[in-house]
């Protein structure tokens, strides 16, 4: 940004502007009913028919789209078989076994084994502990045979996620054409709800495990692609010079010099592919996948709390896993090949099949060897059950009045005022934030979304988005910033906060619900508490960020000029840790609207609930317009936030080539 651009007018003639433009839209509101009914109510011949137009697109690729040799239809055939044949050995070895050659399944102490050698050739012995104790934890609680199938899924889902974001991101950074035209496409992959492509997917490959597979890819496969875009762009300059030097042809460049360059960055990427599959496992349950998302969903259709909890926390326990194990190997690197025999060479090869073969002789002749034995799972379902009735007859009457309250003062009195908000009112609030905040460029973007989004049709369901979305994230930041600053100053409390949160974060969103629904029953409010639990933890995690990150050197000038510590707090700490706050704002407002969608399941009314009504419907067309419209939302708040963000760091000084003053 320029200099120019950064002195602006003045502050007064901003809060002027700001003030103006609020005027106008409150006037609107208030007398433009009468004037401009249309401005309040899209008429009916506005709105352009969406819904028909992607429903057709799809029912076109199902029936008629043809490539000359094959049609679409043959191809996501094929594609589904391509997809299948690995998983059914997958799921062969892991859970079902090969019955007609006599074969069982790895037993689970084959396959903790296995995991236990991997964590030790990764981390020693600390990680092979704590792998194989979290495979026992599934074992005990008794969801062994649904976690291998999640497992199989997960399997086969990663190593095609890594691979095709990485060749997206290789094409990408080679083409910059190829990289402008797939970042609105990789925008859309992370807003668009889940559910919005589930019914298409449905329709295009069918209900099974392969359709759930392939919607874990779109929803893990883009940080993939962009973080190999952004690792392969920072490769140092002095080592693609020296590849240059020695000859290298553009294969040898990219496999031998920029991709071992970027191996760092492109392991956390492949961590992103694992911890956003596992988050996909519920979701996915719903198109055929089966495994703990089943478990998890069919606790929550019968408010079953504690079948649930157990389910989730086997996610968590899987996912913790899988995700220490993929940080342990982005941090091993490559270790010289040791010298002599085969064997000698690879012992954690040679000690696997001694695992496996020696489990699987030892399955055959003692069947708790192979098969978890009953009587020593152990299950807290029924005390998690309880506690919910107990706290339900005890504080009934508590909880009514608490929900009634917030329900009769704050969250209806909201609704009903964004409900009333004229549409093009909102679209020029959004143009004018977006010319103050970015300019041309960011205004027109902002008010054609909004447009959009009110010609769908769907304008007062997206507006019950907005409120609900608004007031979650308005009590996450209530609660995730006091939190942040207590644990930014002490670290005892930062390392027990942190390993709440990082919990918190692993939990699959469906568990959230099921203790809200039991306590409060279905609506807003429940909605609203589901939400708030979900979102805050980013609240939390970029204030403790922010305000670590202030120079020490300007705390100490602070106390040196005699500030307290409420003065070095306010005017120094918060003011600079400001940026990282508000993207705090900006992650928290992503991860309420990805929960709303699933709060559709508690009966809310906004476009959560259009999706999940097309969803049991099988229509594509209206579960994508529904989806691209919290799309919209999110991607106006995102850019809005971002640039907000951009120009606070700018007058702080703390942007890169920013000077030192304001």
């Amino acid at each position: 940004m320029t200099d120019t651009a950064l002195q602006g007018p003045s502050s007064n003639h901003k809060a002027m502007a700001w003030a103006v433009c609020l005027a106008g839209l409150v006037a609107l509101w208030i007398w433009g009913d009468r004037v401009l009914p249309w401005a309040f109510e899209v008429p009916r011949g506005w709105e352009v028919p969406f819904d028909n137009w992607l429903g057709g697109a799809v029912d076109w690729l199902l029936n008629d789209a043809t490539f000359g040799l094959f049609s679409f239809a043959q191809f996501t055939r094929f594609v589904s078989a391509i997809i299948d044949a690995p998983y059914r050995l997958v799921l062969a070895l892991l859970s079902t076994g090969l019955p007609a050659a006599g074969l069982p399944p790895l037993s689970w102490i084959g396959v903790i084994g296995l995991f236990a050698l991997l964590g030790h050739r990764a981390g020693g012995w600390g990680l092979a502990l704590l792998t194989g104790s979290c495979f026992a934890f599934i074992a005990v609680l008794g969801r062994w045979e649904s976690a291998m199938l999640t497992l199989a899924s997960i399997v086969i889902a990663v190593p095609i996620g890594i691979l095709g974001g990485l060749g997206f991101g290789l094409i990408a950074h080679r083409s910059p054409c190829f990289a402008r035209a797939i970042t609105p496409v990789l925008d859309l992959m992370q807003t668009i709800p889940v559910f919005a492509y589930l019914v298409p997917i449905l329709i295009l490959f069918g209900f099974g495990p392969v359709a759930a597979i392939v919607a874990t890819l779109i929803y893990a496969m883009p940080p993939m692609t962009r973080v190999t875009m952004l690792a392969l762009s920072r490769v140092p300059d002095e080592i693609v010079d020296l590849g240059r030097m020695v000859g290298c042809s553009r294969r040898q460049m990219t496999w031998r010099v920029m991709v071992p360059a970027a191996q760092d960055a492109l392991m956390l990427g492949a961590n992103q592919v694992i911890m956003l599959s596992l988050n996909m496992v519920i979701i996915a349950s719903m198109i055929g996948a089966g495994g703990l998302g089943f478990d998890v969903l069919s606790a929550l259709r019968r408010l079953d709390f504690g079948a649930g909890l157990e389910a989730g926390l086997c996610i968590v326990a899987l996912a913790v896993a899988l995700d220490r194990l993929s940080q342990a190997y982005a941090r091993l690197g490559s270790k010289p090949t040791r010298p002599g025999p085969w064997p000698a060479r690879h012992p954690y090869l040679v000690a696997g099949v001694a695992v496996i073969v020696l489990t699987t002789l030892a399955g055959l002749v003692w069947p708790a060897a192979q098969t978890f034995p009953e009587p020593w799972r152990y299950s807290s379902g029924d005390f998690w059950s309880r506690v919910m009735q107990a706290i339900n007859v005890n504080y009934f009457d508590t909880l009514e009045a608490i929900k009634n309250f917030l329900l009769l003062n704050l969250m209806i009195p909201v609704k009903r005022f964004l409900i009333g908000l004229p549409w093009i009112g909102v679209a020029g609030l959004a143009a004018f934030a977006g010319w103050r905040l970015g300019g041309l460029r960011l205004a027109l973007p902002s008010a054609a979304l909004t447009v959009l989004i009110a010609l769908t049709g769907l304008w007062e369901e997206a507006m019950t988005t907005v409120y609900l979305c608004g007031v979650s994230v308005l009590f996450a930041m209530l609660i995730g910033l006091p939190v942040g600053i207590l644990s930014a100053e002490r670290d005892w409390l930062w390392a027990g906060t942190r390993a709440t949160i990082d919990t918190l974060q692993t939990l699959p969103s469906f568990v959230y619900l099921m203790p809200a629904v039991m306590l409060f029953r279905v609506g807003d409010f429940t909605a609203m508490l589901a939400v708030v639990a979900y979102s805050v933890v980013p609240a939390i995690r970029y204030t403790v960020l922010g305000l670590r990150g202030v120079d020490p050197r300007l705390i100490e000038a602070g106390r040196a000029m005699g500030c307290t510590d409420g003065q070095i707090l306010r005017r120094i700490k918060l003011k600079l840790a400001l940026p990282e706050i508000l993207l705090g704002l900006n992650q928290t407002i992503m991860f309420a609207l990805s929960m709303l969608v699933i709060t559709a399941l508690v009966g809310t009314r906004d476009l959560g609930q259009q999706v999940y009504i097309a969803l049991t419907k099988a229509d594509a067309g209206a579960g994508l317009v529904a989806g691209l419209c919290v799309a919209f939302i999110a991607i106006i708040a995102d850019r809005l936030i971002q640039a907000g963000a951009a120009r606070i760091r700018t007058r702080l000084g703390l942007a890169e080539g920013a000077g030192h003053g304001p």
